[in-house]
């Protein structure tokens, strides 16, 4: 992979922390569904241990952890950039002592996880972000540690966010990961239909 890639656009050079903590401090946050997505809600049911350690990185408003402390899951790691999110979901959360809230830069965050939850986070990274996106997930997840969200299926003309196609995430994630499930929701929330892949994909053991 090319780690020397330079993001052209002005706008992708600001999405910085200050850029993520004015969109919450005016609650200019378009991306929020105000619920779990109904595909990562429906994957949520299928998992049988309630001790794996998760992972939610640029958390959001994290309906997803909310909905996961409400199946009595008991490990959860969420992180986010922006300040003034993160000062909240402190507050929402009120010191639960199964869910890990922290304020930081996911690309330099340290951890092992049994399962990373993939939703809004890669479509709201600069896209000259991707490859490392992909190692650092990598770098994240146990042996037999699992990456699974979702994906858009389709390109926006100013991000974020930033979209793309099946090919090339394929291209993107293959050397890396190995693909359980990779296809179109069938699911996606209303405005979402027909434009989200939902994606399961194992780490593979690079040698």
């Amino acid at each position: 992979m090319d780690n020397n890639k330079c993001c052209t656009n002005s706008k992708e050079n600001k999405l910085d922390a200050d850029y993520w903590d004015d969109q919450y401090k005016a609650k200019n946050t378009g991306w929020d569904l105000g619920t779990v997505s109904p595909p990562i809600k429906s994957y949520f049911n299928t998992l049988k241990d309630k001790n794996i350690a998760i992972l939610i990185p640029g958390c959001g408003n994290t309906y997803e952890a909310e909905y996961l402390l409400d199946k009595g899951f008991t490990n959860i790691t969420i992180i986010d950039i922006a300040p003034t999110l993160v000062q909240e979901l402190k507050n929402k959360f009120d010191n639960n002592k199964s869910i890990k809230i922290i304020l930081g830069d996911f690309f330099l965050h340290n951890g092992k996880y049994d399962l990373i939850i993939e939703q809004t986070f890669f479509c709201a990274l600069s896209p000259h972000l991707r490859e490392n996106y992909v190692l650092k997930m990598h770098q994240l997840l146990s042996q037999q540690g699992i990456l699974a969200g979702l994906l858009f299926n389709r390109t926006f003309e100013i991000g974020p966010p930033f979209g793309g196609n099946k090919e090339e995430y394929r291209e993107l994630f293959k050397y890396y990961f190995e693909f359980l499930n990779f296809d179109q929701c069938y699911n996606s929330f209303g405005p979402r239909t027909d434009s989200e892949l939902f994606f399961e994909f194992k780490k593979r053991v690079i040698r």
